[in-house]
């Protein structure tokens, strides 16, 4: 019982010596453990802990010493070195069965020491994945706890301009001079980008957004309705008379041209 105690209390001691030697490294460097902890991908409170000294915090000791290496390495300093000056009790290795077919002179110090490490990084990485992915795991529950509370967002002009009907204007136009008309011509020219709806006796003949600078005609035998999300942005001519501006700038305006109905 007293080497055991003796063997814990050395690991107690070496992991805060350890500890003190990387914070004092780290902090020359102005690194913070956050920075530190997505360079390595060990979590922040086990970072924090072996810079503490508390060994009741952290896994077992091959685990411990993996991070010590991991984060020794981040720091430019010799990671292999400076982890195996951490002890570890034998008797928890049971690594003894994978030599035991082997040669006894194939059972080199160096051939152990270079196995050895080889398991402490792979238990470490295995380690790191599994702590990172119940992070991804709870962040992601998070996102899409977030994401149910958005509204969506409006996805068609028509559908904005739903939203927006107490900007919306409807007018009337009748030809002023040429009451004989028997068609309706109506020519649209865009100043600005605007969303167009144009229809032309009953059936719609466009819809959809036109840019800056587009120059387009449509004719109907009784009346040809246009409507505009950006009516400041329209001009429009009517049976080839003198253009006019639709509407207001960002105004929603519908207008409803129609042929050979006088003007009252």
């Amino acid at each position: 019982m007293s080497s055991i105690r003796l063997l814990e209390q050395n690991k107690d001691e070496k992991l805060a010596e350890l500890g003190k030697q990387l914070r004092l490294k780290r902090q020359a460097q102005a690194l913070s453990l956050e920075a530190v902890s997505a360079k390595t991908r060990i979590q922040q409170r086990l970072l924090q802990a072996i810079e503490e000294g508390d060994r009741a915090q952290l896994p077992e000791p091959i685990y411990i010493q993996g991070f010590i290496k991991q984060y020794a390495d981040a720091l430019g300093l010799n990671g292999t070195e400076l982890s195996s000056r951490f002890p570890i009790s034998d008797r928890r290795l049971k690594i003894k069965p994978v030599f035991q077919r082997l040669p006894t002179a194939q059972l080199r110090p160096i051939h152990l020491y270079l196995l050895y490490i080889f398991v402490i990084v792979c238990a470490v990485n295995s380690l790191s994945q599994m702590l990172s992915r119940s992070e991804l795991q709870a962040t992601s529950s998070q996102s899409q706890t977030q994401s149910q509370k958005i509204i969506s967002p409006v996805s068609k002009p028509e559908e904005a301009l739903a939203k927006q009907p107490e900007k919306l204007k409807s007018v009337s136009a009748t030809p002023s001079n040429n009451t004989d008309n028997k068609q309706v011509q109506i020519g649209v020219t865009l100043k600005a980008q605007s969303w167009i709806r144009v229809v032309a006796d009953g059936k719609t003949q466009f819809e959809g957004l036109l840019p800056e600078g587009t120059q387009r005609t449509w004719v109907a035998q009784e009346e040809v309705t246009v409507r505009a999300g950006n009516a400041g942005g329209v001009l429009v001519t009517f049976n080839q008379e003198k253009a006019k501006q639709l509407g207001n700038v960002g105004e929603v305006q519908e207008v409803t041209f129609a042929a050979n109905t006088k003007s009252q």
